[in-house]
């Protein structure tokens, strides 16, 4: 009790509040200047460099709506070449459901399925009369290899739909090895971008294990494309801050993304920025014309 009152008295020195304010307000300054020189980069400088000048390469569209960081330009882009016509996602690990990769397809009037051990979303979609309960089914509860195929059959998840996306931090290859049977058009994984582009490495698989928040986690690039390989599927692209791999099923890639579709070709290393605009929402949901 006596520390906390001296700690408050203290706190209130006009030479400490002034020194608080001073650190304030450098540390502003400091952001402003991280985040400028990511603007100048992304959107000034970015195309001029040799390695990203290729109009097939997907980062030349990348754009932050709902997603984390630059993935909703992306996963818009790429579904523009393949033109798809599928409108149906499934995402695991959709945080609040505010900031996910599938939450801006909910707005354009997609259909889908979320699953999070956070029931921290069901209040974000109660609040939103915009979003009819029969366009969003949903299960809450964590998620292992052993049961993730058993909750898609539940929840009625399609065989075949256009975007599976999966993001739990530690065990999301094996989620994504255990859901063969489900054939997306499109998958989005995050991977550990720690890892050199040439190496094949994952976590050991634990079901109850969680992010420690080192880089002792998921799996790396390499690991992502040979599994994707395995099940059909290619590596085309990464977003900039070295979060998430873009994969396309093979039967619809064609000569529309950078080839070789290899680790080594579309790895990009550890960025992670901080947003560049307001705090994340779920637009409003399209009117059906």
């Amino acid at each position: 009790m006596i520390r906390k009152y001296v700690s408050s008295i203290y706190q209130r020195l006009p030479i400490i509040r002034e020194l608080n304010q001073i650190k304030s307000m450098l540390a502003a300054q400091h952001n402003y200047a991280n985040a400028t020189q990511l603007i100048k980069l992304v959107d000034f400088e970015l195309h001029q460099h040799p390695r990203y000048n290729d109009p097939k390469r997907l980062l030349r569209f990348q754009a932050q709506v709902c997603s984390q960081g630059h993935e909703d330009g992306i996963i818009h882009e790429i579904f523009r070449r393949i033109e798809s016509s599928s409108r149906v996602f499934a995402e695991v690990g959709v945080g609040n459901g505010n900031e996910n990769n599938t939450a801006f397809l909910l707005s354009q009037g997609w259909n889908g399925f979320w699953v999070d051990g956070n029931p921290a979303f069901i209040e974000t979609l109660a609040q939103r009369k915009d979003i009819p309960k029969s366009c969003l089914k949903y299960h809450v509860g964590f998620v292992y290899k052993e049961n993730v195929a058993q909750i898609f059959e539940n929840l009625g998840v399609p065989k075949e739909l256009a975007l599976l996306s999966l993001d739990i931090d530690q065990n999301t290859y094996y989620l994504w090895q255990a859901l063969e049977a489900y054939q997306a058009q499109v998958v989005v994984v995050e991977y550990n971008a720690a890892v050199p582009a040439d190496i094949d490495w994952k976590v050991n698989y634990e079901p109850q294990r969680v992010w420690s928040g080192t880089q002792n986690m998921g799996a790396s690039l390499k690991a992502y494309e040979n599994l994707g390989r395995r099940l059909g599927y290619s590596l085309v692209g990464c977003d900039f801050a070295g979060n998430n791999a873009f994969f396309v099923r093979n039967d619809l890639v064609g000569e529309k993304f950078a080839a070789p579709f290899t680790a080594e070709n579309h790895y990009e290393p550890p960025r992670f920025t901080a947003r560049r605009f307001h705090p994340n929402a779920i637009l409003d949901r399209a009117l059906s014309n």
